[in-house]
């Protein structure tokens, strides 16, 4: 039997705006250097869901050897009918170097954990995948990025 490729398929959950602080920078460890950037509230909203990012969250990064960044973001989303949902966001950062062919990347595996009595139990039961923008701020804006988040079919 021949594999299939290309087969995958994504619907749109929702675009989080999360606002983040300053970062902190743990320094230089066997694996690279570490940092940390609290996240401190925002929003998100798709076509059936919707409601704030709670203050209190951390985005812990590795920068490798090799130039690459491997985030690690641990957050909660609060529905507007007040469920709770975690988030675990793991994400891959590649900035190509000089004369290296390509272009900048980041993309990312997003684990949701919804209460199984709840509305959202469905996010539950499938794999999301997910991008990262960061935008270009405006003088006086917070500091923000915008999550895309993607359900695979």
């Amino acid at each position: 039997m021949e594999p299939v490729y290309n087969d995958f398929k994504a619907e749109f959950m929702w675009d989080a705006k999360v606002k983040i602080g300053n970062m902190v920078v743990v320094g230089e460890s066997k694996r690279g250097t570490r940092r940390m950037i609290p996240i401190t509230g925002g929003f998100f909203k798709g076509p059936n869901i919707q409601g704030e990012v709670l203050p209190g969250g951390e985005d812990w990064q590795l920068v490798r050897p090799d130039g690459d960044t491997e985030l690690n973001a641990r957050y909660l989303l609060k529905t507007n009918d007040g469920i709770i949902i975690q988030v675990i966001n793991k994400a891959l950062m590649h900035v190509p170097v000089k004369n290296e062919e390509g272009s900048f990347y980041v993309k990312s595996i997003v684990d949701l954990e919804a209460p199984t009595d709840s509305r959202y139990d469905y996010l539950n039961h499938a794999i999301f995948i997910g991008t990262l923008t960061m935008p270009k701020l405006n003088p006086g804006e917070e500091p923000y990025v915008i999550i895309g988040v993607y359900k695979l079919l």
